[in-house]
């Protein structure tokens, strides 16, 4: 257990940052025994944070007093010898209540979500993020996508706002983050966290590196965690023949067959999760659950992601 603060813990990542999925029992409730195991598991395969009900916890799909229980159980999962940052979202005044029920849950940090619906300006987005950075004494990660996208002027008033620590990025405007990153850069001082936050940001990391962000998030993890891993230490090394190979034989298939059906970034890593043992149930509507067909021929893709594993040895 370490307690030095979020941003010097996330800074230089000894492992993937693991976004667990949130399992369900048969009657669709929440299951904590298995959400228990489900992240302790994670954390002892090398995780270097666990990130809770967020986009693939299925954060949308919780009530609050679900997504309080979640994140108390990943805290307790993870025993201090890693951080948990929870999700907080919705619009300002519910954001604020999930960003409080993560404080008393224990929870190490927030990951900002974008707020629901709306598609506001930058001036309400700013004051958006600055109440729920106020809310609480967790510091703050902005996540950057869909309606909540900003200018880099913007993200200089984020930078500069107390408890706002990084901006997770699931845009994937390469231009747009490399005049971010120079504009707080030149303008804040100190170390502002950037994150990869795209889909399986694995197949785009390379990319991410080149502008110096080097931490993303891995929903391969849930399932692979040791090619998440293998990819992970083959990234921080240099190793270029073992990324190509992983990126060829298991990324770009994994993406082509996760584009096939919407909401599959979480519903066919949910059905990794269970085709590696763990039965964490269904995903919650609006999201649907892979075809028979799909579910077939993720598991042929992840037998070929660990026949390259062995094939390295």
């Amino acid at each position: 257990m370490t307690s030095a603060p979020l941003a010097a813990r996330l800074n230089l990542p000894s492992g993937p940052l693991f976004f667990p999925v949130t399992a369900y029992g048969p009657d669709g409730s929440v299951d904590l025994d298995t959400y228990r195991t489900h992240v302790r598991r994670g954390v002892e395969a090398g995780a270097a944070a666990v990130f809770a009900c967020c986009g693939t916890g299925e954060f949308h799909a919780l009530t609050p007093e679900e997504f309080e229980a979640c994140v108390r159980v990943a805290v307790e999962a993870a025993e201090g010898r890693v951080p948990v940052v929870a999700g907080a979202g919705y619009g300002t005044a519910l954001a604020v209540r999930y960003a409080r029920l993560a404080e008393a849950a224990g929870a190490d940090g927030l990951l900002a979500m974008p707020p629901y619906l709306v598609v506001a300006g930058q001036e309400g987005l700013l004051r958006h993020y600055r109440e729920i950075a106020a809310a609480t004494a967790l510091p703050v990660i902005v996540y950057q996508r869909d309606n909540a996208v900003f200018t880099p002027e913007t993200v200089v008033e984020l930078a500069r706002t107390g408890g706002i620590i990084g901006l997770k990025d699931g845009l994937g405007d390469l231009d747009l983050m490399q005049r971010v990153i120079s504009a707080v850069r030149s303008e804040v001082p100190g170390d502002f966290l950037y994150f990869n936050g795209l889909p399986t940001a694995e197949q785009t990391q390379l990319a991410y590196r080149a502008l110096g962000v080097t931490l993303y998030s891995s929903a391969v993890f849930c399932f692979a965690p040791e090619i998440a891993l293998a990819f992970h230490q083959a990234l921080r090394s240099g190793d270029d023949s073992t990324m190509e190979k992983l990126l060829d034989g298991f990324y770009r298939p994994f993406v082509e067959l996760r584009a096939q059906g919407r909401g599959y970034a979480v519903a066919l890593v949910k059905a990794g999760v269970r085709l590696r043992g763990l039965d964490v149930g269904e995903v919650r509507p609006p999201l649907h659950e892979p075809t028979e067909d799909h579910v077939k021929q993720l598991a042929e893709v992840i037998e070929r992601g660990y026949a390259l594993l062995e094939e390295a040895k």
